[in-house]
């Protein structure tokens, strides 16, 4: 065997040798360390948490359905049609209430109430708002409720509320032989008891932290179909009551309508008025609302349900035109006279 012969064997045994090390070393090395360790110094690479972006992609359905029914809204309102109206009530029923069955509601006055104290560091309460980048339909909602609110008074409560849409809907199908005129002196002060509701529940929640009472003051949860038999029993009651006095919960019983009509205070954009309106009563009486009284328009009351607006407008009874119509006719006649 020659020299260079054995020198390949060598560096082929020593080869196979180091091989052998470094396969054993490999084994060893994969086996669980006694404290749990895996035994790979592998980094860890985290997940980067999802943008705005995603997190807005991901609810891209409930936005686009919110913004398509605050758009029909709007559209019902600004152009005071009836039927679009009706279809607006509809929707609500469908969309805001059985497939969405999420209104605003007492415990988000309470949940603003708590985020406010926590800001001032006053005291501790549960509850607050929902996380804002999980909730983009929700808040985009309450904005546009506050928004309209400011800017034409209760349009939420004449057109986006589910249950104030589902108790209009029953009142247009009503024959009106049903319903009960209440005396106006009796309206009045009976709209004053949302109000003390309104109070009363906010100073309970204050005093106790507790909100699970809410359902027995607000009628809301009936579109999750989800109640005791006293809840249920409570809400018939309601309904068969609103069958003979007209819109009986918005009107006289619920907090949140009230905390709107506080908020409507601001309302930019009041409802026009003429100036034969001091002298007219035709409104007064065609409100079913309540909300003009002695000639002037409530707007904690109102919630621009169109019906004064749509009379504003009707140039065959509205005293404003016919009283025009007549100075024009006289004033033509003068000058043919002349």
């Amino acid at each position: 065997m020659t020299l260079a012969d054995r020198l390949l064997r060598a560096g082929a045994a020593a080869l196979r040798t180091l091989a052998l090390c470094v396969l054993l070393a490999g084994v060893s090395g994969a086996q669980p360390a006694p404290d749990g360790d895996t035994g790979f110094n592998f980094e860890e690479i985290e997940d980067a948490p999802p943008s705005l972006l995603d997190l807005a992609a991901g609810q891209a359905l409930d936005i686009a359905l919110f913004a398509a029914f605050a758009t029909l809204v709007m559209v019902s309102f600004l152009r005071k049609s009836t039927r679009l109206k009706y279809v607006t009530l509809v929707a609500s029923v469908l969309y805001m209430g059985f497939y969405k069955s999420q209104l605003l509601s007492i415990v988000n006055v309470f949940g603003t109430l708590s985020e406010v104290l926590s800001v001032g560091k006053v005291g501790t309460f549960t509850g607050g708002l929902p996380p804002f980048v999980y909730s983009l339909a929700w808040y985009a909602f309450a904005v546009f409720t506050v928004v309209t609110t400011v800017l034409w008074g209760r349009v939420y409560c004449g057109r986006v509320c589910a249950f104030g849409a589902f108790t209009q809907l029953i009142d247009a199908v009503v024959p009106a032989r049903f319903r009960v005129n209440v005396p106006v002196a009796l309206e009045r002060r009976a709209s004053y008891i949302k109000y003390g509701i309104l109070v009363a529940a906010v100073g309970y929640y204050l005093a106790t932290r507790e909100i699970a009472f809410y359902r027995y003051i607000e009628p809301f949860w009936m579109f999750t179909r989800e109640g005791t038999t006293v809840l249920w029993v409570m809400l018939g009651v309601l309904l068969v009551a609103s069958v003979f006095v007209r819109n009986l919960y918005c009107r006289f019983l619920c907090p949140l309508g009230a905390a709107l009509g506080l908020l409507s205070s601001l309302t930019v954009f009041k409802i026009k008025r003429w100036s034969e309106c001091n002298q007219c009563a035709l409104c007064e009486k065609t409100c079913e609302w309540g909300a003009i009284r002695k000639r002037q328009i409530i707007l904690s009351e109102c919630v621009r349900c169109d019906d004064c607006e749509i009379l504003y407008d009707d140039k065959t009874r509205c005293p404003h035109w016919l009283l025009t119509l007549k100075r024009k006719r006289n004033e033509l006649m003068s000058r043919l006279s002349s």
